[in-house]
């Protein structure tokens, strides 16, 4: 097996290919989307100023030939979604794939549940919730596929869709890493599916309602890439951790998740540093996964809220701070901090009911 070491190196281990998809091999149908952020030569001189999850010392290499696929999961108290999930993705796995739970000091079973049902899978209990990035981090530790599918409990993978996105990234050998359409219930694409960077701009269209009045527009709806037809192939961005698939020796590069972050964000933040190093990231919407619904309690609400305000802030503050005045950077803080102190005030007018679906 070729060793990837640059997003550039051709690819040479053809015989390990899982499908080819006609989409995937036009390199005219995915495109850079005009109206998104364009990585700058400072942005470029600044993954050299990494921190100190970065620079860990080299493991040395695992053989990534057994698995082309492993999926992380990252769980908490939520048994049912889980089990669905595993079920979906090992009865659609149409590649070699491995398995690797990450609890997060669940209380109702979650990883007993797992044990029993699908004893291939590897579950690494935790003793506390460390958030979303430290347990991903302790995930991808013991992953041994050639690409990592990050996914969500309440994600549930279709027929052929783990196939097209590995063989996505086995015929691009320049993508780090590749999202697949994420839909809702109700068949709606999941606008978290495929994002531009969130820059101050877009912030201020978001926060006086601009991106939902003109969802489609290049300029205001930029965000979500609402501009940009939902059934191509093209660059984006970032994906989502809800479910995307990455190519581990672009994350060996780049580093792991930030654990800074508890929830959200760290998504957005290792796209940044992929695109960073050189590498695309791509939707690839052959490849499909529904989002199911989840009842979360009002307390974890109000935390999931302010950790995504916090995240907000966590990722300009170290991406594009620099870059803006100090009074730029004051609106920017006051805009993310207004956000989440209206929908805190939300959230406690609604505060007697018991859960809501989201």
């Amino acid at each position: 097996m070729a060793d990837e070491t640059t997003p550039n190196q051709p690819l040479s281990d053809n015989a390990e290919r899982v499908q080819t998809t006609p989409e995937v091999t036009e390199p005219d149908r995915a495109a850079p989307v005009q109206g998104t952020p364009a990585v700058t030569t400072a942005d470029q001189a600044r993954l050299a100023e990494t921190t100190p999850f970065d620079t860990a010392p080299p493991k040395p290499k695992k053989d990534r030939t057994k698995f082309v696929v492993s999926a992380l999961i990252v769980s908490s108290n939520v048994k049912p979604l889980l089990l669905q999930c595993l079920r979906v993705f090992f009865a659609n796995a149409d590649v070699p794939v491995e398995a690797i739970v990450v609890d997060n000091a669940s209380t109702d079973g979650s990883a007993a549940a797992v044990t029993d049902e699908f004893p291939q899978a590897t579950v690494l209990r935790e003793a506390a919730n460390m958030g979303y990035g430290r347990a991903a981090n302790i995930g991808l530790e013991r992953c041994r596929g050639r690409f990592v599918l990050l996914l969500n409990p309440d994600v549930q993978m279709e027929p052929q869709a783990i196939g097209r996105l590995a063989d996505f990234l086995l015929t691009r050998p320049d993508a780090g890493a590749v999202g697949p359409r994420i839909l809702m219930p109700d068949g709606t694409l999941d606008p978290e599916a495929r994002r531009s960077f969130p820059v101050p701009r877009s912030l201020f269209y978001r926060t006086v309602g601009l991106s939902k009045m003109f969802p489609n527009s290049p300029r205001f709806g930029s965000y979500n890439m609402g501009h940009v037809d939902e059934s191509e192939v093209h660059e984006m961005d970032a994906g989502t951790a809800t479910c995307l698939m990455l190519r581990m020796a672009a994350v060996d590069r780049v580093g792991y998740f930030d654990p800074r972050y508890f929830m959200f964000g760290e998504d957005v933040d290792l796209c940044y540093r992929m695109k960073l190093g050189g590498w695309k990231i791509f939707y690839l919407p052959t490849a499909a996964a529904v989002r199911h619904e989840t009842e979360i309690p009002s307390e974890v609400q109000r935390r999931a809220a302010y950790e995504k305000y916090r995240s907000m802030w966590a990722y300009h503050f170290k991406h594009h701070a620099e870059d803006v005045s100090a009074f730029g950077n004051g609106l920017v803080w006051a805009q993310i901090w207004g956000r989440w102190a209206v929908q805190a005030l939300k959230n406690s007018v609604r505060k007697a009911q018991p859960a809501r679906k989201v």
